[in-house]
């Protein structure tokens, strides 16, 4: 069983879900006789997420990415929806009794399921009452970033979290270190290892015409907020930068409708996907701090990072977030490598001059993209969703044998 809510974390998981079909088919039977314990049948998968997850053939109950949200006020317009969503899904749990639960970031919700399986489970003892499924969590909830003492829940629910950045093994090892922890490294990897990047020297790709992207994310809320203001940096964008091209690039059909009830500029370039052929072409992008920021520094483009809330979720996170940084590559750096401005601070003004320094400023450039290269090998070698999968794998064989699961 496998639950996402949100696009990232639906293309996670299909791709999660690809390699455990092929870690699977290599196995062998773990034993020498004619009639094994166990063979390696195909998989089946069910539960929740998007169409990607569709696509890589799991049985899909509810379309989570539908209803992707972030802040406290948008959680709260949606809390029936979600609550009646939780309570199906238990209950597929409960009649399905699959091997494995498999929570794909969306840490809110599914931090409350894991909890709910290990109660239900804690109460249903004694014979033909042995279903004891592995919970695992893929991607870290950014607990080292907020809400610290989260820790021990997360250690006490599930058997195994899967962390895709390298300093997160370490850190919960401090704090729960009997907790399995294991870094396979980021899947963007694996997706972009084969594209050409180009060569970024100091200088602009076309120093005549440089290309900035604006990348306001990819849920509506996001662009609602982020879109204005970078509407208006980029105009005083074009009024210092003669030649200045633009493109604004969504993942969806749905996000670029919403982007049209703006007052879009016509020299305005809009796509539809296609973002690792835009970074390519890149000089600069001004984009919402989340991994598609990890995308920019893939690709060596130098970005401005921005971020803005309802007033109610920013009042409560600038008092309990306790890191420097939004932006991943300035939180794996160590130091803000992409200027980031968050809330008030995210104007078109600040927006647009911190622009025109990385477009300007050829030294700093340079700068910037030596500390990328840093980051890009920090999330480790191609292959990470295989070493996931091989680690799920590794709960099946296992203690669930012992444990009477049938694979």
């Amino acid at each position: 069983m496998l639950i996402a809510g949100e696009a990232s974390g639906d293309l996670l998981a299909a791709e999660l879900v690809a390699a455990l079909r092929e870690e699977w088919a290599a196995l062998s039977p773990s034993t020498a006789d004619l009639q094994p314990l166990w063979t390696p049948l195909e998989p089946r998968f069910f539960g929740a997420g998007g169409p990607r997850m569709k696509a890589a053939g799991v049985d899909i109950a509810c379309d989570m990415t539908a209803h992707a949200v972030i802040g406290l006020a948008e959680a709260l317009r949606g809390y029936l929806q979600f609550r009646r969503i939780f309570a199906r899904l238990h209950q597929m749990a409960l009649e399905r009794l699959p091997d494995v639960i498999i929570c794909v970031d969306f840490a809110g919700f599914n931090r409350r399921f894991a909890a709910a399986i290990r109660r239900h489970l804690r109460t249903r003892h004694g014979h033909f009452r042995n279903w004891n499924p592995r919970l695992v969590q893929y991607v870290s909830p950014q607990v080292w970033g907020s809400r610290e003492n989260r820790v021990f829940q997360i250690a006490r629910d599930y058997d195994l979290l899967l962390s895709l950045f390298p300093f997160e093994k370490e850190w919960y090892a401090r704090r729960v270190p009997q907790f399995r922890v294991e870094f396979v490294g980021h899947p963007l990897v694996d997706r972009y290892a084969g594209l050409p990047r180009p060569e970024r020297g100091a200088s602009l790709l076309d120093p005549s015409h440089p290309l900035v992207l604006l990348l306001p994310g990819s849920r509506e809320s996001e662009l609602r907020r982020h879109l204005p203001a970078m509407l208006g940096a980029l105009a005083l964008l074009r009024a210092r930068v003669p030649g200045l091209r633009a493109r604004l690039v969504v993942p969806q059909e749905t996000l670029l409708q919403q982007a049209r009830t703006h007052a879009l500029p016509p020299e305005l370039e809009l796509r539809i996907g296609g973002l690792p052929e835009s970074l390519a072409e890149a000089d600069v992008a001004i984009a919402s701090t989340g991994t598609v920021t990890l995308e920019c520094a893939w690709f060596g483009v130098p970005t401005v990072a921005l971020y803005r809330t309802s007033w109610s979720t920013y009042q409560i996170g600038k008092r309990i977030i306790k890191v420097s940084h939004l932006a991943m590559p300035n939180l794996l750096a160590g130091e803000p490598v992409f200027p980031e401005f968050i809330q008030d601070a995210a104007s078109a003004e600040n927006l647009a001059a911190a622009a025109h320094d990385l477009l300007t400023d050829l030294p700093r450039r340079q700068r910037i993209q030596a500390r990328l290269a840093e980051v890009v090998r920090s999330l480790g070698p191609p292959g990470a969703s295989h070493r996931a999968a091989r680690a799920i794998l590794g709960l099946v064989q296992g203690p669930s044998q012992a444990d009477g699961c049938s694979a």
